[in-house]
């Protein structure tokens, strides 16, 4: 009996090289911290980001989406892409010692190709950080 191939049936998108861990923003106060820094819209989502004060390592990403989105289940769905989009582009093109939320857009974030936007948030980092490479 063989093993069977591992992500079989799932996106199996390559893991980055680099081994930044990414903590997830919980705080009330900090997602309002980011809501008045950097913001940057894109067609899928709005990123809001903020260089952290205390000089903590590591990237922290936090995820909202409000009930203009629709119901539980379309919320819930929006999240779970926003995640799995983070989970991929912020490790390769984030910078360590920064905070990130991506706001879901109503008709948008559900509906939008996923390569899209994988490209929206690398793109909305990018204008973010003025092409700043780098950890």
């Amino acid at each position: 009996m063989t093993a069977p191939d591992v992500g079989q049936g799932r996106n199996t998108a390559p893991r980055p090289a680099c081994a930044v861990r990414l903590d997830i923003i919980a705080a009330r106060a900090d997602f309002l911290r980011a809501a008045q820094a950097r913001k940057q819209g894109t067609p899928g989502f709005l990123l809001q980001a903020r260089r952290r004060a205390d000089g903590t390592d590591g990237i922290r990403v936090g995820f909202t989406c409000s009930r203009k989105i629709g119901n539980a289940v379309a919320r819930n769905r929006a999240k779970r892409r926003l995640r799995e989009v983070a989970r991929i582009v912020l490790p390769v093109s984030g910078l360590v010692g920064w905070d990130y939320v991506l706001v879901g857009r109503p008709g948008a974030t559900s509906e939008r190709p996923f390569a899209l936007l994988l490209g929206d948030l690398a793109t909305a980092l990018g204008q973010v950080h003025g092409g700043r490479e780098g950890r």
